[in-house]
């Protein structure tokens, strides 16, 4: 007998033959992604995604958008992203100041860094670096210092904002070495440069992405870097650590997290797609160029990145206790 149209549709087959599509799923994802930056454009966070967003692009299928969401040192975006769809859709570029900082030194955030986020991998670690004006009498590390306990609480050094990875550095700064540096809290991390360039404040601590371009062009002087290491692109800059401070204070850190619940195949597409764009050899120089350090290894896994910020949250509180900002968990 031939089977016809009709047939079909007057048996069981046709529930068969129609439902086939709907048990079929299109593999995830299925449109764009968005990647909330929480701070204003221009800074390191920003500018850092926006180099590996295009790559990410061509592994996921989709295109990958950036967007800022200003305000509260990052919290406002944060909470943006933890109140989310979990679908994998909407994603956070997460850093020290939301993830680990401001539930440390703030009296509540509207979010829990842990229980309302999926990490997905850490991307980069940025060092900060301490500059200062060229306007200053001095030149190095050990003269700003002399410089600033000569005068204590008048020496004014910025930093993308209150409560940031930043301030907390500049505090500690102030502690080991006796500087009694005044803060001056601004509200994105390029926004003390033109201040800085002026000669109206004295030194900022800063991500290098943001101060390394200014260094070179010799608007602003670098004369000290947070990391274990002098950096290969400063050879003769010293470490924070040379001066006493912990494993040379504070080192900036930039990964990707998603709301929780977000599916296992979401994250796992989105890791991959990081790791591909950050072992693309043009996207890696232009990310090293600027200062900032490739992560490798279990960093670029969610249960790396979940254990590394595990131990900048412990870091980070007994820094906020021996700085006298600790308040939070």
């Amino acid at each position: 007998m031939i089977v016809t149209r009709r047939h079909l549709l007057g048996s069981g087959g046709a529930a068969a033959a129609l439902g086939a599509p709907r048990i079929a799923r299109a593999a995830w994802p299925e449109r764009p992604i968005r990647v909330v930056v929480p701070f204003a454009p221009g800074g390191n966070l920003d500018t850092l995604i926006r180099i590996v967003a295009p790559v990410m692009s061509q592994h996921l299928g989709q295109p990958v958008v950036v967007e800022n969401r200003a305000g509260a040192t990052g919290t406002i975006g944060t909470e943006h992203v933890a109140r989310s769809q979990p679908d994998g859709y909407t994603i956070l570029v997460g850093s020290n100041s939301a993830m680990v900082i401001n539930p440390i030194v703030m009296p509540r955030v509207p979010y829990d860094p842990v229980r309302d986020f999926a990490p997905i991998a850490l991307g980069f670690r940025t060092p900060n670096v301490l500059v200062i004006s060229r306007r200053l009498p001095v030149t190095t590390l050990a003269d700003f210092i002399a410089y600033a306990k000569a005068r204590p609480g008048q020496v004014a050094c910025g930093s993308p904002g209150s409560g940031s990875s930043n301030h907390l550095l500049i505090e500690l700064f102030s502690i080991t070495t006796g500087a009694g540096l005044v803060h001056v809290p601004y509200r994105a991390s390029s926004g003390s440069a033109p201040d800085l360039m002026a000669g109206n404040l004295a030194c900022s601590l800063d991500q290098i992405t943001t101060a390394l371009p200014l260094h070179r062009d010799e608007k602003v002087r670098i004369i000290g870097i947070a990391m274990p290491q002098r950096s290969p692109l400063l050879p003769d800059v010293p470490t924070l650590a040379e001066v006493g401070l912990p494993d040379g204070g504070l080192v900036a850190f930039i990964g990707l997290l998603a709301p929780a619940g977000t599916p296992r195949e979401a994250i796992t597409r989105i890791r991959d797609a990081l790791a591909a764009a950050l072992a693309d050899p043009p996207t890696r120089e232009r990310i090293e160029g600027l200062g900032s350090v490739v992560a490798t290894g279990e960093d670029v896994t969610p249960e790396g990145f979940a254990r590394l910020m595990e131990r900048e949250r412990e870091l980070s509180r007994r820094a906020a206790q021996a700085a006298g900002l600790l308040q939070g968990g």
